[in-house]
């Protein structure tokens, strides 16, 4: 249910049966806890389950409030619910012309016109990656296997659950662990950034028809598309903005000796010492080789001697060393691009 909808739900005065008036009092809240009274235990709970933590919160003292409903009470809620659900599917089937005209037709003029307006602003645009999200997860794991892994992990957030898990899965072994991790770590991206990745998959998708079915070519084509050469071709500054996303710890290996001196230099060897627990062997091998022999002991030692770490800790101390290095390319001193083809997408 969107927050929106849930604040503005049912509070159309035209709508309610004349016999109950002052249910048009309450607040969007209290009717959203009504409606979910009047529909029920198991109804309730698939509603419950799309809601965010806030809105079951305020939800839930509403529900714990109301004693009993009246008959027009649960008339009204469960009308003025279908009405705008109603409204909504008009939106999303033929858009807003097609809603509008449909409203005014059952309603009338004035309060079709309400209706509309109490809607979601944007229940009428496409989602960013809304081709992708019919398509088969085997295809799409083929469309995006060569892609960097950044890439796909942005893809990924914005797809349904179910679609996302059953496209992680068919993915390779060896970029599975990769994405999942890359997944677990996005931060707020900015909206532009995101909607430049969509138009360009979607300009690519555009020549192979029905993508949700099995195409004879052409697949292998798009899968090597080179995503962030299209965008660099086109905004630079928005290309650079995904280059910097596109850096996870394990890239340290990409960063040359000079580079990690830097880093070495500007680092608390505390965090270095979390920030390394757990990591490949070969990325400790990379830091030390970069240190004196008697520096590179006594980091051994210290990891040693900090024994087990939280997770959550190895990952915060990271995210510590990954904003030092990037302050540092922004300053010029180091390149988060490694060699020139350690980013290709």
């Amino acid at each position: 249910m969107n927050a929106q909808l849930e604040e503005e739900l049912l509070e159309e005065p035209g709508l309610v049966p004349a016999a109950d008036r002052r249910y048009d009092s309450f607040s969007g809240t209290r009717k959203a806890a009504m409606l979910l009274i009047s529909l029920g235990d198991q109804a309730s709970a698939k509603i419950v389950s799309q809601l965010s933590e806030d809105e079951i919160q305020r939800v839930s003292k509403e529900v714990a409030r109301i004693n009993s409903l009246s008959g027009g009470q649960v008339e009204g809620v469960l009308e003025e619910f279908y009405n705008l659900t109603l409204a909504s599917d008009y939106v999303v089937s033929g858009g807003v012309d097609y809603a509008r005209k449909m409203l005014v037709a059952a309603f009338g003029p004035e309060a079709g016109l309400r209706l509309l307006d109490k809607l979601p602003k944007d229940i009428g645009k496409p989602s960013s990656f809304g081709s992708l999200q019919k398509a088969e997860p085997k295809q799409l794991a083929r469309f995006l296997q060569l892609e960097h892994p950044q890439t796909v992990a942005l893809v990924l957030s914005h797809l349904d659950s179910s679609k996302s898990a059953a496209l992680l899965s068919s993915l390779p072994e060896e970029v599975r662990g990769d994405v999942a991790l890359r997944m677990a770590g996005l931060d707020q991206i900015a909206p532009e950034i995101i909607t430049k990745i969509a138009g360009v998959i979607e300009e690519k998708l555009k020549g192979l028809g029905d993508f949700s079915r099995e195409s004879r070519g052409g697949v292998r084509a798009v899968a090597e598309m080179a995503l962030l050469s299209n965008i660099e071709q086109r905004d630079a500054n928005t290309a650079g903005g995904i280059r910097n996303l596109m850096f996870v710890f394990e890239d340290f290996l990409a960063l040359d000796q000079k580079s990690i001196k830097e880093v070495l230099a500007q680092v608390d060897r505390k965090v270095l010492t979390i920030a390394l627990k757990g990591t490949s062997d070969s990325l400790k091998a990379h830091f030390t080789t970069c240190m004196s022999e008697r520096g590179a002991e006594m980091l051994k030692e210290d990891m040693e001697a900090a024994g087990p770490v939280r997770i959550k800790d190895v990952e915060a101390a990271q995210k510590q060393v990954i904003a030092k290095v990037k302050e540092l390319q922004a300053q010029g001193v180091v390149s988060l691009k490694g060699g020139s083809d350690q980013y290709v997408v």
